[in-house]
Formats: structure tokens, sequence, C-alpha cells
């Protein structure tokens, strides 16, 4: 069957059998491993499906498009008996979002700066800011992130700061025929967060996640081989 005959829920099955035989390969246990299933574009009765098959994180992109959907999915799953989903900001998070993506969000992938980072701090009031800090591992000019060389100074200022608290690190690998072909990014990111004694590693896409789990990814960011393709 393809893609376009399949539930949701069949195709969150196999990228979970996916990572688990990833994880096999690379000697890990599953359970190490969160599942993102990344709904930008996609409306609240599509989560609430992946929500009703045990899919528990998601990820948007976008905040203007993410709160409203963020509410009314919290409807949805409430009216139907579900879990409350974890939701993750994935995409490039501007300045003047900072606020209503940390009310909204249980963690925030992508800060590239430390400006962000002082936003974060200012707007955080009295709670704790769980983020991960990109990185342009293949320094690509149309990608945002810190250099790998300035990560351990961003680390630095972070931890200087009261309401923030870095996690762990996040990338996007460049587009590419061969999943193989990414995996130096990701081995270089698993390696600056050893390095930095950060745990958490979000890496890998729909394209690529088996070779990012075989690298170390903790979080793997899973959009279109779940929900299908985007209009």
């Amino acid at each position: 069957m393809t893609a376009a005959t399949t539930s949701i829920a069949d195709r969150a099955a196999g990228v979970r059998q996916r990572i688990a035989r990833a994880c096999e390969r690379a000697g890990r246990d599953p359970g190490e491993v969160r599942l993102i299933a990344v709904s930008k574009t996609f409306g609240p009765e599509a989560v609430a499906e992946a929500l009703a098959a045990g899919v528990t994180d998601f990820g948007e992109n976008r905040v203007q498009e993410a709160l409203p959907k963020i509410a009314a999915v919290a409807g949805v799953a409430a009216e139907r008996g579900l879990p409350a989903p974890r939701w993750h900001m994935v995409g490039h998070l501007q300045s003047n979002k900072a606020r209503a993506a940390a009310g909204a969000f249980a963690i925030l992938h992508g800060i590239d700066s430390t400006r962000l980072l002082d936003v974060l701090e200012r707007t955080a009031g009295d709670r704790i800011i769980p983020v991960l800090l990109e990185v342009n591992v293949a320094g690509e000019a149309t990608k945002y992130g810190f250099a790998p060389d300035d990560v351990a100074a961003a680390l630095a200022y972070a931890r200087g700061l009261s309401r923030v608290r870095v996690e762990g690190l996040m990338t996007v690998a460049p587009p590419v025929r061969d999943p193989e072909e990414a995996r130096p990014v990701f081995r270089q990111l698993a390696g600056l967060a050893r390095e930095c004694g950060l745990r958490e590693l979000s890496m890998g896409m729909t394209g690529d996640f088996e070779v990012a789990i075989e690298e170390g990814a903790t979080m793997v960011r899973i959009g279109r081989a779940i929900f299908g393709e985007r209009a």
C-alpha cells in the first residue's frame, strides 16, 4: 500500500519498527529515542489520529500556525479521553515570537543565537525553559544555527542564565540522495554533544532518521513518513 492509502496509525507503527531496527543495529534501546511527529500544515484531526495511535510528541515549525492548533488539539484530546500531547518547537524561532513559544511548547529546538537566549531569559517569568542549541554542522548559508566552533561559548553563555536550560543540540542535515551521506553530520554533532556534556540530540528526519539513530539521536523529527505528503 502507498502512503496515500495507509492510515496515520499504520505509518506511525512502521516508523516505530524502523526506529527499533536502527537501534538494534546500533546496540541501543529503542526507549532512548523519542519520536516527534512533525505536524506542520496538518490539522487537529490528524494530530488526534496520531495521538490515538500512541504518538505523544509533536513538532511545529511556526508559532503562529501552532498556537491555535495546540488549543484545538487540547480540546479534542480531552473530549476523546486521549493523553495531552507534548509539543516541540522545531523550526526557526523569531525573537518577537519567543514569549508565546516559551508558553506553548515543552521544549524549543532551534535556539541559534545568544540574543535569542537573552530574550527567553527576560520573558521566562518564573519558568525554566528547556532548549536545544541549533548547530549548522555543514556550514550551509541557507541554514540557521551556531557554527560548531561557537557551541562551547554559546553553552557557557547559556549556563550563566537562570531561566534557560540547555538540554542538548539540534541540527538539520543537508538534503541528500543517500542517507549515508548525512552520517558525518550526525557523527560530528554527537561528538560535539559528548564534548559539551549534553545528552539530547535532535537530529534525523524522514529521509535520514535511521542513520541519525545509529549515530546517537535521542529525538527524531518525522513528518512525511507519518502524516504523508504535504499539499
